[in-house]
């Protein structure tokens, strides 16, 4: 058993009637419960709930402080490589698009190291493009153990892999994966995903449960937003989330809402979401799960996350380059997409502690006995 069967069972159309559907008092009555399940979800990312979003804000800040407190986690991403063996239309890193490759050597990656600790992070999101010849597991044995020595938190965003595999990083170090579905539509999947490994729909559908049996300490999922439908992709994001919780409750689990963003390629947004649909959606996946991590990305510009972060947000990239070598070399025409916000970590700091929170630059210590 995996998620795919229970996908199977979820018809797309029907899905997004019933949300659609969803009346105000259908909003109301979720709002009023303790307890929110799927179909109270519906109404909250419904049209109709789009009167209801300071409402939603109130209860989704207060659940956010009872669970998470005044703090917010800071990681920082470090890109690898941006090679790929995959033709993905939306993704600067597609190999189909003609930019310069690069792969970071230990000497590189030793540099990307000290260059991301003088910033003061210790948490890492290691990140590269799907290319499992050259950037596969003899490339992780490798670069997994020298970073980790530099890091306390290691979390990754690579091509999906076997169960043995995860579980083997995970002995070197690994604490995290994030591995996003991109959209929960097959036929829109198929469209967007044109060669390569990554055209298998239910082999990355299943990754989160290979994750979890590998022990893996936190999975992160989400769709892109604006390849389908959003509401109804979302909607596939929290039954995919409540599923992996009522199946493997020892593992912790983030959503992260990446918008997409301009990148070489140029595809254009097939269902747009403006900002008050973004709060929305972030207050509906707080209300229907107060112990979700919620992460937002510098994809969203500086004002943006500044204003959502007491709403929600529990963790928070800063000062990324989404190239590689971008922090000890930046070549900014390597990069997988552009960012919006720029500011320096320090400055994202002081706006983050302006607001009346602390930052936390580590997400935990392992402590070994001897």
């Amino acid at each position: 058993m995996s998620f795919v069967d229970e996908w199977k069972q979820l018809d797309w159309d029907d899905i997004r009637l019933s949300i659609y559907g969803k009346t105000e008092a259908d909003v109301e009555r979720a709002l009023r419960k303790p307890k929110r399940d799927l179909e109270d979800f519906k109404a909250l990312i419904s049209p109709a709930a789009e009167s209801y979003l300071e409402q939603m804000a109130q209860q989704s800040a207060a659940l956010t402080r009872k669970r998470f407190g005044h703090t917010v986690s800071f990681y920082i991403p470090l890109y690898l490589s941006n090679l790929c063996a995959n033709a993905c239309t939306y993704c600067g890193f597609s190999m189909e698009n003609r930019i310069k490759r690069r792969t970071l050597d230990m000497a590189e990656i030793e540099r990307e190291c000290e260059a991301i600790k003088a910033k003061q992070f210790d948490s890492i999101l290691l990140v590269t493009g799907e290319h499992e010849r050259k950037v596969g597991m003899e490339y992780f044995r490798k670069a997994l153990p020298a970073i980790k020595s530099h890091f306390s938190y290691l979390a990754m965003e690579v091509q999906p892999l076997d169960q043995d595999e995860y579980a083997e990083l995970k002995t070197l170090g690994l604490d995290a994966v994030m591995v996003y579905q991109e959209t929960y539509s097959a036929p829109t999947y198929a469209q967007h995903h044109l060669r390569g490994n990554k055209m298998d729909f239910e082999h990355r559908l299943e990754t989160p449960d290979r994750l979890a049996k590998a022990g893996i300490d936190k999975i992160g999922i989400g769709a892109l937003i604006g390849l389908e439908e959003w509401r109804t992709d979302c909607f596939f994001v929290a039954a995919h989330l409540d599923y992996l919780e009522r199946t493997y409750w020892q593992t912790r689990y983030s959503i992260s809402f990446p918008r997409l963003r301009p990148c070489e390629g140029g595809l254009q947004p097939k269902s747009v979401m403006d900002d008050r649909q973004l709060v929305q959606l972030i207050c509906a996946y707080r209300l229907l799960n107060p112990e979700v991590e919620l992460s937002l990305s510098t994809r969203e510009s500086a004002q943006f996350r500044d204003n959502v972060l007491p709403l929600g947000i529990t963790t928070m990239s800063a000062e990324s380059k989404t190239q590689p070598g971008g922090y000890a070399d930046d070549e900014p025409e390597l990069e997988q997409f552009a960012i919006s916000d720029e500011r320096p970590a320090t400055d994202v700091a002081a706006a983050v502690k302006q607001r009346g929170f602390e930052v936390v630059w580590k997400d935990w210590h392992h402590a070994y006995s001897g």
